[in-house]
């Protein structure tokens, strides 16, 4: 289990110019997620984090929180295994994980804060 205090988070090194590149070039929902609503919130947010073998949208250690969007490649079948290997293991880390849908994003932003803020 991940606790901020006494240590850091599993880190891929591998995969740190690609958090850094997507950071650069965030989805339209990411970039609106972030600009509106986490940037200046207080804990702080991460953009991009990578944990472990996996690359988070949004993290909060001091709520021990991820944001996920998702577009639609996240929900087919052939993905939700996958999906379920890596939920799974950053609950395994202590981690609650929030996923909200691109459309969330775009057609209720207030209802998207208000669950992050609650």
């Amino acid at each position: 289990m991940y606790n901020e205090k006494t240590s850091s988070l599993p880190f891929n090194e591998g995969l740190k110019k690609y958090a850094n590149e997507m950071r650069k070039n965030p989805t339209p929902e990411e970039n609106k997620m972030w600009h509106i609503l986490l940037k200046g919130y207080k804990p702080r947010f991460h953009r991009q984090r990578v944990i472990g073998n996996y690359i988070v949208d949004f993290y909060c250690p001091q709520l021990k929180l991820v944001i996920e969007i998702d577009g639609e490649q996240h929900y087919l079948d052939e993905n939700q295994a996958y999906e379920e290997k890596r939920n799974k293991y950053l609950e395994s880390l202590g981690f609650k994980i929030l996923r909200f849908y691109n459309s969330d994003i775009n057609q209720n932003l207030k209802n998207t804060e208000t669950t992050i803020y609650h």
